[in-house]
């Protein structure tokens, strides 16, 4: 897996100080997990308790043992060197909730999309959004335990992703994993902003 050094960042012309990424992706699919899991800080959480009152808006399929949500947002940081920061904000994965997503896209220059193979569908509001919007995105296809492993290439059809777009397969609850998804993205960014000219802010 990776680690993060100096040379996974190259050059401050294509990147600014400071980056925003969001961490996005449907119910459950691991969100919250991954921004604690790489961040360098305490991460700060938004997570209650689920009761009845939600039950009729907030679908538990394939998630029946969920017992907390995020109703706002997460929020971490990791270092990447002593030039670039990642700030991570972690979006509420509930469709009720989905208004917050576009104040918090504000300055975002990218995003991680978290799918969980078991609920491939719930990733394709996240998918459009960032499509939409010109955000670069990687999908993150976070392997849960049980369930059936698929190939990058069949989750990059089954989504319909562009032909550009990382697919990496990791688990959110290991930190070398989360840093490595973390890396595909910064790589696509730079190869990205490179490819169009485009300057740090």
């Amino acid at each position: 897996m990776d680690s993060v050094n100096d040379s996974d960042v190259p050059g401050d012309d294509v990147l600014p100080v400071g980056i925003k990424i969001l961490i996005a992706g449907g119910f459950g699919v691991g969100k919250t997990t991954l921004v604690g899991t790489v961040s360098e800080i305490e991460a700060l959480s938004t997570e209650e308790l689920l009761t009845e009152i939600s039950a009729p808006v907030d679908r538990l399929d394939g998630v029946e043992n969920k017992a907390t949500t995020t109703v706002a947002m997460d929020f971490g940081r990791i270092t990447l060197d002593p030039r670039h920061v990642l700030y991570l904000f972690g979006t509420p994965g509930q469709e009720r909730f989905w208004f917050l997503w576009e104040e918090m896209s504000h300055g975002a220059l990218g995003a991680v999309v978290l799918a969980d193979t078991r609920r491939l569908e719930n990733s394709f509001a996240a998918v459009d959004f960032f499509e939409q919007r010109g955000i670069g995105f990687v999908v993150g296809v976070n392997q849960f335990d049980g369930a059936h492993r698929y190939q990058p290439e069949e989750v990059r059809a089954a989504l319909d992703l562009k032909p550009d777009v990382p697919v990496v397969l990791c688990d959110a609850r290991v930190h070398n994993s989360g840093i490595h998804v973390l890396l595909t993205l910064v790589r696509y960014l730079i190869e990205s902003r490179r490819s169009h000219g485009t300057p740090a802010q």
